[in-house]
């Protein structure tokens, strides 16, 4: 199976009212998959959701789910990890009625904790999240831990791959503007794409591996805090990563991972150019 592209929620070009009809419209452009937006709660219906997974199967186009953005795994209190479980469980029923496959977790912030402290609590938080997200019937929806654009944010590549060594349900989404970021800038090229991706083989296995999901954009930031926002492959200041290099790679070692673009308005057509950039490097 070839890697899958397309974008984070509706581009700027989206030329219908509702998300219903997205997966119509990424089948005519040529794209693969879709991954809905509920960074800002899990507000979608019911029967929107089942149309629009209707409306994504006729197509032909994968369903992911963004769960969130408020979830922090890495908050010790019993209220937040209640919270935490809740927001995660309501984002698995929306993806459920939708048939997602994989929904798309932020793991959380330092909270002025050494990143080892702050991981063990995280590690803590998603035993506890696994056991309601089993006991209701999720099992068959991926959590996927995401990688983190600040660098107060738990969440570098190391981090996510620890979190997904406590269950082999659990898929990293390696967000690679994000790790450009919080690095600031030293993850780019084909040297660090081939070093993070032998990083995720060696922890996840050479069959795991090639299925992991993924958000790609270029990202500006700051010298002090990592990422600042997300920008298009057409902003003209030499904003990274570089997605070439990262295509090739994954071209050269037969994966088929998904790809999510994040770009701020073109998602659709960033994600295009990426997928052109990886049937080229077959």
């Amino acid at each position: 199976m070839p890697a899958q592209f397309g974008p984070a929620g509706n581009a700027d070009a989206f030329p219908y009212k509702s998300s219903v009809d997205a997966p119509r419209w990424l089948r005519e452009l040529g794209l693969d998959c879709y991954e809905y937006q509920c960074g800002k709660g899990v507000n979608v219906g019911e029967e929107t959701a089942r149309k629009l997974g209707e409306a994504a199967k006729e197509a032909g186009i994968s369903l992911s789910l963004h769960a969130p953005y408020f979830i922090n795994l890495a908050n010790p209190d019993p209220d937040s990890l209640r919270k935490t479980t809740g927001y995660i469980l309501a984002a698995c029923q929306a993806a459920d009625w939708m048939g997602a496959t994989r929904v798309v977790v932020h793991t959380g912030a330092l909270m002025k904790r050494t990143r080892r402290e702050a991981l063990d609590i995280a590690l803590a938080s998603m035993k506890e999240v696994l056991k309601a997200w089993e006991g209701e019937g999720y099992g068959h929806i991926a959590l996927c831990p995401e990688t983190m654009g600040k660098i107060n944010q738990l969440g570098d590549l190391g981090e996510v791959l620890e979190l997904c060594g406590l269950d082999d349900r659990l898929i990293p989404c390696v967000d690679f503007g994000h790790l450009y970021a919080r690095t600031l800038g030293e993850l780019t090229g084909p040297e660090a794409c081939k070093a993070m991706l032998d990083e995720m083989e060696k922890a996840l296995g050479p069959e795991r591996v090639k299925t992991f999901h993924s958000h790609f954009s270029q990202i500006e930031f700051t010298p002090g805090g990592g990422e600042k926002c997300h920008r298009t492959f057409d902003d003209n200041g030499g904003f990274g990563p570089d997605p070439a290099p990262l295509m090739a790679e994954i071209a050269r070692r037969g994966w088929s991972p998904t790809f999510i673009c994040e770009s701020a308005g073109t998602q659709e057509k960033d994600a295009l150019r990426m997928k052109e950039l990886y049937l080229q490097a077959q």
